[in-house]
This record gives C-alpha cells, sequence and structure tokens, in this order.
C-alpha cells in the first residue's frame, strides 16, 4: 500500500476542518523516528516580544486603547517534533500538524512550502525527525524553520503501517497545546522497535496502554474497582472504561480478560499468547470507548491485512 494510500485514509479520517477553521481539530499523519536526536536537539528557545514605549503611554492615556502589542507572538526555537499531517493551503503553502516533546500537538502554518525551490519542501515529510521552530500565540502558528535531524531508520512495509496507525491515534486522543513529553519519548522509542522488526502486536499494545496513561484514562489493572483487593491471575475480568477490572458477570457484554492478562499488561510482559490476544480486544474496547466510537481508519486497515 503506498504513502498516498495511506495519507489519503488519515485525512479521510479527521480533516472535516476547512485550512480557514484554524481553531478546529485537524486529522493526522505520521512522522518517523528520532532517537538520540531528541536528546540533542537544542533546548526550547521562548522569548516574548516587548512592546513598544508609545504603545504603552498610549495604553495609559485611555482604558480603550488597544492591546494588540500585548499579545505578539512567543517564539520557539530547535523544538523536537514530527509531522503528523499536513495539507494543502492556498496555493503556495501547507497546513501541518506537529507532536513536539515540549508543546504537545501544534499546529502551523508552512508558507511557500510548495513552491519547489522552496527549503521546507523536502522536509515536512512523514516519518522524519525535526527540529522546528515557530513563532505565533494563537492556534494556528507560523513555521520558521524545519531541519531534518536524522538518527532513525526509516519504517517499511508492515512498520510503516503501524506508525500510521500511532499517528492516528495521537491526533485523536490529544488534545493541541497539552505537552506529554514522556508520551513523546515513548513515541520514539516505539518508532525505533517498529524499524527494527519488533513484533507489532506487542509494540502496538505497549504505546496504547501508554497513551491511555498519559491522556488520564488507564485504570490501574492490578486492583479490582469493587474490593480493591487485588486482581487474581484465575479470575475472569470485565474493564470498566471509566474505572477499571471487576470480576465478570453472566450479564456483561464486555470482553471478559484473565486477571493474568491485566497483571502481564500492567508489567508490560506480553510473551504469553493468550495476553496477546487477550490484550488486542481489551485495548480495541477501550480504545474504541475513550473517542466516543470515531472510526480508526488505520486500525481497520491493520486488522484486515495483519489481524493486529
Amino acid at each position: 500500500m503506498s504513502n498516498i494510500t495511506l495519507e489519503a485514509d488519515n485525512t479521510a479520517a479527521g480533516a472535516s476542518a476547512a485550512p480557514a477553521a484554524a481553531q478546529r481539530e485537524q486529522v493526522a499523519e505520521s512522522p518517523a523516528a528520532y532517537a538520540a536526536a531528541a536528546a540533542a536537539a537544542p533546548a526550547t528557545a521562548v522569548a516574548t516580544e516587548a512592546t513598544t514605549a508609545p504603545a504603552v503611554a498610549a495604553a495609559r492615556k485611555s482604558s480603550r486603547a488597544p492591546t494588540r502589542e500585548r499579545t505578539v507572538g512567543t517564539k520557539v526555537a530547535g523544538q523536537p517534533a514530527f509531522v503528523l499531517h499536513s495539507y494543502p493551503y492556498k496555493e503556495t503553502s501547507l497546513i501541518i500538524d506537529l507532536f513536539t516533546r515540549d508543546y504537545g500537538r501544534v499546529a502551523l502554518i508552512a508558507k511557500g512550502a510548495k513552491r519547489p525551490h522552496s527549503q521546507l519542501r523536502g522536509v515536512l515529510q512523514t516519518f522524519q525527525p525535526l527540529s522546528s521552530s515557530w513563532v505565533g500565540k494563537s492556534e494556528l502558528r507560523t513555521l520558521t524553520d524545519a531541519e531534518w535531524v536524522g538518527g532513525m531508520l526509516p519504517l517499511e512495509k508492515t512498520a510503516l503501517l503501524c506508525g500510521f496507525y500511532l499517528n492516528e491515534l495521537l491526533v485523536k486522543l490529544l488534545a493541541r497545546d497539552d505537552a506529554h513529553p514522556a508520551l513523546f519519548d515513548h513515541y520514539v522509542a516505539t518508532l525505533n522497535q517498529l524499524a527494527h522488526n519488533e513484533p507489532p502486536t506487542i509494540v502496538l499494545r505497549k504505546f496504547e496502554r501508554a497513551l491511555l496513561k498519559e491522556t488520564g484514562v488507564a485504570a490501574d489493572l492490578t486492583r479490582c474497582t469493587d474490593t480493591r483487593s487485588t486482581v487474581q491471575a484465575d479470575v475472569v475480568y470485565v474493564v470498566d472504561p471509566e474505572r477499571g477490572p471487576r470480576p465478570q458477570r453472566a450479564a456483561d457484554i464486555w470482553p471478559g480478560v484473565a486477571g493474568k492478562t491485566l497483571l502481564d499488561m500492567e508489567r508490560e510482559d506480553y510473551q504469553d499468547g493468550a495476553t496477546q490476544s487477550q490484550s488486542k480486544q481489551l485495548m480495541r474496547f477501550l480504545l474504541a470507548h475513550h473517542l466516543g466510537g470515531a472510526p480508526l481508519n488505520t486500525r481497520q486497515i491493520l486488522i484486515d491485512l495483519l489481524q493486529l
């Protein structure tokens, strides 16, 4: 399956917003991996432009004086990032969705990026580690620079499909401007593992669980919500998406999961075949709940082609 096809799938998954609607969430595409580069990337520099003396004086004279100078944009430089998604804006520009280490998901206008000789044209690609800089304080900022960092293997074949799946999860479950540096690092590690052909069924389950933990919706799988007692390996449970595990009842329609599977998931131990199978069903159920029933296009592709 080609990059073009996957990009179209991801765009259709969430691109209901027009370019002018900068305040809406945009669906993302996938970026690449970036390991040692994250640690070596320049520190983020934040500086707010000062208001001018005449403007301050004018503001003191009248409470109705404009406050535009107070909201001049913030500058960020050298921020580790990945392009999650990009789509055309006007004739020569792009709007890109970046996943950054210290600022979370941010939306940026890349002016002139579609021009044949633009320095950004070959850089703003999915699955490439970047050092990014931008200016602006509104929800839609302006990209001022992006440089390829390197240090990671490219994703291919199955790993590429999995990468697109990770990005769709990030776009649909992460709020904009909500920093998750630990999740960013986990994302980098996950892309590394996929690029080195580690088992996708295990790698994806670990990332899904980390994502739910970082967004604050993952329950403790080692404690029963009814009694607060420790989950027992030989008991079958269901997991309430809002509360956590409890023993399965006859009337339950939620997927039943062995206590051993829950304990294995909490330890990130997926070597057991039953744990792999049951954790896949459980995570599919939990993600569907937290997505409000919104479909994951790339998940369906993976189900159809790879049964992951």
